[in-house]
C-alpha cells in the first residue's frame, strides 16, 4: 500500500469517526434514556442527532406498551455540548432542554461522570408542567387522575448516582397549583407546596398554600424509600363533600385522615 493510499484510508477512518460522533442519530440517546430510567422516561419519535434533536417526552410505568403512557403536549428540544466543570476538574456535558408547553427559559443541566456513577447539576430555574402528565407512571396516578399545574423551582440542586446509591443536595420545590382529581367533584381542591431538601438524609415536607382540602406532612428518603407521615382534613363547610376522598387518603380519625407511606 502506497503512502498516499494509507493517508487516504486514515483520512476516511477519521472522517467516519467524526461523522459518527457529531451526527449520531437521536434514537441512540432515546435508547440510552429509556434504559437508564427503566423505561419510565421515554423519548418517542426522536428526530435530529444526539447533540441537537427533539422528541416527545413520555412518562410510562415501565411496562411494554403501557396503556397509561402519556406525553407532554409539545415536543422537547435539546442541545448537548462538552462542558468543563472547573470546580470538580472533570469534563462532562451541558444540556439545554426546552419545550413550548412548560419552559419559559431552557432548563440547563451539567452532567459529569463519577467513578461508577454520574452527577447531574440543575441550574436554578422555574418551569411549569401539566399534572395529568403523571398519569403515565401508572398507579396511583392513573387512579387519582390529577389535573392542574406543577410549578417546579430548584436551588443548587445536584443529584449524585454512584454505585447504585442516590444522593441529593440543594433544594427542589414543587407547587401543585389548582389541583383537582376525578375522586372528588370539588374543583379545584387547592394549591399545595412540596419541598425536597437534600443532604445526608433527604427531607420532604408538604403544606397547603390554600384550599378546600388541607394537606400537611413530613418525611425522609431512607434506604431508597420514602417514609412519610401527614394528615388531611377539610375546611368545615366542605367536610361532607370531601368525606369520601378523606377515607381514600388514609385512616380516618374524626375529621382528619392520617396519611402514611413507607
Amino acid at each position: 500500500m502506497s503512502r498516499s493510499t494509507r493517508w487516504a484510508v486514515w483520512g476516511a477512518a477519521i472522517g467516519l469517526a467524526a461523522a459518527l460522533t457529531t451526527q449520531a442519530p437521536a434514537h441512540w440517546l432515546a435508547s440510552a434514556v429509556g434504559q437508564a430510567s427503566q423505561q419510565r422516561l421515554l423519548l418517542a419519535q426522536p428526530q435530529g442527532t444526539v447533540w441537537n434533536g427533539s422528541a416527545l417526552w413520555v412518562l410510562s410505568d415501565g411496562q411494554p406498551g403501557a396503556p397509561s403512557a402519556t406525553a407532554l403536549p409539545s415536543r422537547v428540544q435539546w442541545q448537548l455540548s462538552p462542558h468543563i466543570d472547573w470546580a470538580q476538574a472533570t469534563l462532562g456535558l451541558r444540556a439545554h432542554i426546552q419545550t413550548a408547553c412548560c419552559t419559559v427559559q431552557p432548563l440547563v443541566l451539567d452532567i459529569s461522570p463519577l467513578w461508577q456513577g454520574v452527577r447531574v447539576h440543575m441550574h436554578a430555574q422555574t418551569s411549569s408542567w401539566p399534572a395529568d402528565w403523571l398519569v403515565g407512571l401508572g398507579a396511583p396516578w392513573n387512579t387519582v387522575q390529577p389535573q392542574g399545574q406543577l410549578q417546579l423551582s430548584t436551588q443548587g440542586l445536584q443529584v449524585h448516582s454512584q454505585v447504585g446509591r442516590l444522593r441529593l443536595t440543594g433544594q427542589a420545590q414543587v407547587q401543585l397549583q389548582h389541583l383537582s382529581t376525578r375522586l372528588s367533584t370539588l374543583r379545584p381542591l387547592g394549591t399545595y407546596r412540596l419541598v425536597v431538601q437534600g443532604g445526608d438524609t433527604m427531607a420532604v415536607t408538604l403544606d397547603t398554600v390554600e384550599g378546600k382540602l388541607q394537606l400537611q406532612g413530613a418525611g425522609q428518603w431512607l434506604n431508597g424509600r420514602l417514609q412519610f407521615k401527614g394528615e388531611a382534613s377539610a375546611q368545615p363547610e366542605f367536610e361532607a363533600a370531601l368525606s369520601n376522598l378523606l377515607n381514600i387518603l388514609g385512616q380516618r380519625r374524626g375529621a382528619k385522615s392520617l396519611m402514611e407511606l413507607g
